[in-house]
C-alpha cells in the first residue's frame, strides 16, 4: 500500500514549520527549564490558533474530531522545533476523555484543551490498582513514592491520573525531579484528588490514551531526529580540516547516511500507526463503543503498530543525536549550543511512554506490557 500525505496535510506541516521557525523556540525551552512558562505558553496559544490541539477533540466540544494523521504531521514539526511542555500528555488526555464518552468531564475540559487554555499532565498506572492506607492516586506513597511520574505536573493547569479503574484529577504533586532533558521536569502526583470517572470504561479509555501518547512521542522523536541530522549536515559542510570540509570524509558520510536511513525507515511506521489509529477509531464509533472480540483484536493490533513506530523513531532519533554529538566535536557538549536541547530531548523521548525493550516485546510477542 502506498501512503502519501495530501496537499492540505503537507501545507499544514509547512505552516507549522514556518510559524515555529519564526518563533524563538530555543529561548522558550531554556525559559521553561527554569519554570518561566510565559514564552512557551505563547507558542502553545499559537499552536492552538492553528488547530493543533483541536485535532484530538470532538466537534461537539469545539474540536476537529480525532485525526491521527494530522496529529502525526503536527507532532513531527513540534519535535523538529523542540516545543516545550506536556504537548503529548495534553493530547493523550483529550483522547482519553473522548474515548471515555462521559459528557460531564468532556464538557468541562475538552473545549479548553482545544483552545489552548488547558495544559494537562497525565500519568497512568498501566493497570496497577491503587490501594488504601497511605498510598497516592498512582499507587505510590503519599509523598510521591512508587507511582509513575507526570511530566510538568508543577506547571500544568491540571494533572489527570488513571489509577485502576478510576480517573482522578490530582490535587498536587511530590518533589519536582530533573530529567535528561532540562525542559522535562517530572513529579509524582500526590495522594487523593477529585474522582472524575470510574468503572471499566476508564481502563479501556486509558489504554487508548497510552497508545496515543506513545504514538505522538514517536512522531516527536522523528521530528527531533530530522532536526539533529539537518543541523549536523549543515555543520560538517562548514567545518574544515586539512583544508576541506569534514563532510567530504567517507567515515562522516557513512555515519550521516546511517542516521538518515534509520529516520527514513521510521517515518512510514509512524504514519502507519496513524492510519491504524484512525481505522480503529472509525470502527469503534461504528460499534457505538461496544465491547466485542473484533474490537479487542483490532486494539491489540494497533498497539503493536504503535510500539513498532515508537521503538523505530526513538532509536533513530537517539542514533541521530549520537552522530550529531560526535560530529560536532567538543562544541556538541556545550549547553550554550542549541543543538544540546535536541540531543537531550532525543534521549528523553527514547524511553518516554514505552522503553525500547518494552516496545520490542509488544511487537514480537504481543504481550500486554503497558497494562
Amino acid at each position: 500500500m502506498t501512503f502519501l500525505l495530501d496537499d492540505e496535510q503537507r501545507e499544514f506541516g509547512r505552516t507549522l514549520d514556518r510559524m515555529l521557525g519564526a518563533a524563538d523556540i530555543a529561548g522558550a525551552v531554556r525559559a521553561w527549564a527554569v519554570d518561566d512558562t510565559g514564552p512557551g505558553r505563547k507558542v502553545w496559544q499559537r499552536l492552538a490558533d492553528l488547530g493543533v490541539f483541536a485535532l484530538a477533540v470532538p466537534e461537539e466540544h469545539a474540536g476537529s474530531g480525532f485525526l491521527p494523521v494530522e496529529l502525526a504531521v503536527a507532532f513531527v514539526e513540534l519535535g523538529r522545533h523542540g516545543v516545550p511542555g506536556p504537548v503529548v500528555e495534553t493530547v493523550a488526555a483529550a483522547a482519553l476523555l473522548r474515548r471515555l464518552g462521559d459528557p460531564a468531564p468532556s464538557a468541562r475540559w475538552l473545549p479548553g484543551i482545544a483552545a489552548g487554555g488547558h495544559l494537562v499532565s497525565y500519568a497512568d498506572t498501566y493497570g496497577e490498582t491503587d490501594d488504601t492506607g497511605g498510598t497516592d492516586a498512582t499507587g505510590g506513597d503519599a509523598g510521591g513514592g512508587r507511582g509513575p511520574y507526570a511530566l510538568d505536573a508543577h506547571t500544568a493547569d491540571t494533572t489527570f491520573v488513571v489509577a485502576g479503574d478510576r480517573l482522578l484529577r490530582a490535587t498536587g504533586h511530590g518533589p519536582v525531579q530533573p530529567s535528561l532533558d532540562p525542559a522535562r521536569r517530572l513529579a509524582r502526583p500526590a495522594y487523593g484528588g477529585e474522582v472524575l470517572a470510574s468503572g471499566p470504561a476508564v481502563r479501556a479509555a486509558s489504554r487508548h490514551a497510552v497508545d496515543v501518547a506513545a504514538f505522538l512521542t514517536a512522531a516527536q522523536a522523528l521530528g527531533a531526529g530530522r532536526r539533529l541530522l539537518a543541523d549536523t549536515v549543515t555543520y560538517v559542510r562548514q567545518r574544515k580540516q586539512f583544508g576541506v570540509a569534514v563532510g567530504s570524509f567517507q567515515a562522516v558520510r557513512h555515519r550521516l547516511a546511517d542516521a538518515l536511513v534509520a529516520l527514513e525507515f521510521a517515518q512510514p511506521l509512524v504514519f502507519g500507526a496513524a492510519v491504524a489509529l484512525a481505522a480503529e477509531t472509525g470502527a469503534d464509533e461504528q460499534r457505538g463503543r461496544g465491547v466485542a472480540a473484533e474490537g479487542a483484536g483490532r486494539a491489540a493490533a494497533v498497539r503493536r503498530e504503535v510500539a513498532a513506530a515508537k521503538v523505530a523513531a526513538g532509536e533513530a532519533a537517539y542514533g541521530a543525536a549520537r552522530a550529531a554529538l560526535q560530529l560536532h566535536g567538543a562544541i556538541g557538549y556545550t549547553d550554550e549550543l542549541d543543538l544540546s536541547l535536541w540531543i537531550r530531548k532525543a534521549r528523553a523521548l527514547r524511553t518516554a511512554w514505552g522503553t525500547p525493550s518494552e516496545c520490542r516485546a509488544r511487537v514480537l510477542d504481543g504481550q500486554d506490557i503497558f497494562y
